[in-house]
């Protein structure tokens, strides 16, 4: 019998291979930093070359230890970031261009026209997305507009889009299977998730030829094998999924009102919804979760774009830390943040806000605010931040949270998931592995195959490695949480393009601006 199953998690910051036994256990990890791109301002670029190329090491570091057989390897699964776009020539397989990375706000300003010509609720009502910057689609028409030769390519059918997962799984197999699943194709801006197909409505609107799109499967098929030629073994490619929707499912999230948070560059607060993909009037997205052969499954999706990034701008750019770990041990050297907000907007704020105007600020700085206080307060903006998202999925579902479980490097911080529990009010579970992303899509590969004979098979694997409770006051929860408000709406003022939306925005800070001044 086949001992494990193999997962390639290819991240915004790293590529990883990792091997899952059948209790869910960890038997082999391999990973691989990622070099980001920074072409401007706003802009984020990965090199898809440098993507296949950490996955192909990462695969054959894992399946060379010592005790490993690759023959033993019943499946592979794959999980990635998600709206990171590339396009390649499918004949001499090379990418047109780096590839546009999900944070990526060139496309902004054609975004902001395609709201001024009333296509938001055309978007939502297919898509379940906002028209934002954040996806695929207008990322795909950039490249098609801008790179010499690709929109010629691809209306002959011979330049190929796909998010990350399609060109891994392209490359995988020799260059013959260009696929995507339900999950990463709902992202995309393009894809109705009623009818599980490409719209082509939409197709026609972001000017994109269908001849470059991906087939979309359920994130359980057997997209292909890997060639040896490739990775040093034949491998049943037996899932794809988003890291998001991987995450809630490697987190046994399967009854409808499961709520999970993954906190990694950025953080992604998932509830299962079940078969009926409502709409949200609350900021909020819908997109498909999965379907494991009864149907499709989906959730309610709330996306911060920087969480452990923040982190990671306290090391590499303020450097007032040498290690992301760092930060637990200085936010609880300090009793409070002597009143200091960090609203790390560095791309824009997410939902439920969704300005991508809004910039990144320090506000309540006095002459005693350290650097503890500022790594504490970076800490407090990820939990505040989810708890906005958590507050309006309430408000959308009709449904009170009382607890929600939590994965990803960041959440190893048990000062954050303090914070999250004290700021929420909810018991925050934390299991023993929380590499949710990755076991999530190994976990579909393996029940593609029949490794895992079903869900409750998979939630007899989830541990708790420990709950936090929380132990704040109303009050002093609802002082800092109004802080926190009069923090965003500085933020969403200081880039505000034009002097209607300071007319709207300043009313809300303070009530002595009146729309007239």
């Amino acid at each position: 019998m086949p001992r494990y199953v193999l997962a390639v998690d290819a991240g915004t910051t790293s590529v990883r291979c990792m091997l899952f036994g059948h209790g869910g256990e960890v038997l082999a990890v391999s990973q691989r930093d990622l070099r980001q791109i920074y072409p401007g301002p706003g802009m984020v670029e990965h090199d898809a070359d440098e993507i296949w190329q950490l996955c192909r090491e990462t695969i054959r570091d894992c399946l060379s230890r010592p005790g490993v057989d690759p023959s033993e390897c019943m499946a592979m699964g794959i999980t990635n970031q998600r709206e990171t776009t590339v396009v390649w020539d499918s004949v001499t397989g090379r990418p047109l261009c780096n590839a546009i990375v999900w944070q990526d706000r060139r496309t902004h300003e054609f975004c902001q026209e395609l709201r001024d010509r009333g296509l938001g609720g055309t978007v939502l009502s297919k898509t379940g997305l906002q028209i934002d910057a954040y996806f695929s689609g207008t990322k795909l028409r950039w490249i098609l507009d801008s790179i010499p030769g690709a929109r010629e390519g691809a209306e002959a059918g011979r330049v190929l889009f796909g998010t990350v997962e399609s060109w891994l799984i392209w490359n995988l197999t020799g260059g013959t299977v260009h696929a995507t699943d339900y999950s990463n194709a709902s992202r995309t801006m393009m894809f109705n998730i009623t009818d599980l197909g490409w719209d082509r409505e939409l197709l026609d609107i972001l000017g994109v030829p269908e001849r470059m799109l991906p087939e979309a499967f359920p994130p359980g098929h057997l997209f292909g094998m890997t060639v040896i030629e490739a990775i040093g073994a034949e491998i049943p490619i037996a899932s794809a999924m988003g890291d998001q929707q991987a995450a809630l499912f490697g987190q046994t999230c399967f009854d409808r009102g499961d709520v999970k948070i993954t906190f990694g560059t950025g953080g992604f607060l998932l509830m299962n919804i079940g078969t009926d993909p409502k709409i949200t009037a609350s900021g909020l997205l819908t997109t498909v979760a999965w379907d494991v052969g009864g149907g499709a499954e989906y959730a309610l999706e709330g996306s911060i774009y920087i969480a452990g990034a923040a982190v990671q701008w306290l090391r590499d750019e303020l450097q007032i830390v040498e290690e992301s770990a760092e930060t637990e041990r200085m936010a609880e050297r300090v009793e409070d943040t002597c009143g200091c907000y960090v609203v790390p907007a560095f791309v824009g704020l997410g939902a439920p806000h969704w300005d991508q105007n809004a910039r990144g600020i320090i506000m309540g700085l006095t002459r005693g605010t350290n650097r503890c206080h500022i790594a504490r307060a970076a800490l407090e903006s990820i939990a505040f931040q989810a708890n906005d998202i958590i507050r309006a999925m309430e408000a959308d579902s009709g449904t009170a949270m009382h607890s929600v479980r939590v994965d990803g490097g960041a959440s190893a911080n048990n000062f954050l998931c303090q914070f999250l529990a004290d700021i929420t009010g909810m018991e925050v579970e934390r299991p023993r592995c929380i590499e949710s992303t990755a076991l999530g899509a190994a976990y579909m590969a393996g029940l593609t195959v029949g490794f895992w004979s079903g869900e409750d098979d998979l939630a007899d694997n989830w541990a708790l490695d420990r709950r936090f409770v929380p132990s704040m006051d109303e009050a002093e929860r609802r002082r800092h949480t109004d802080g926190w408000d009069h923090a965003v709406r500085c933020a969403r003022l200081w880039s505000a393009t034009d002097n209607s939306q300071r007319q709207y925005i300043l009313p809300a800070i303070h009530p002595r601006f009146t729309r007239r001044s």
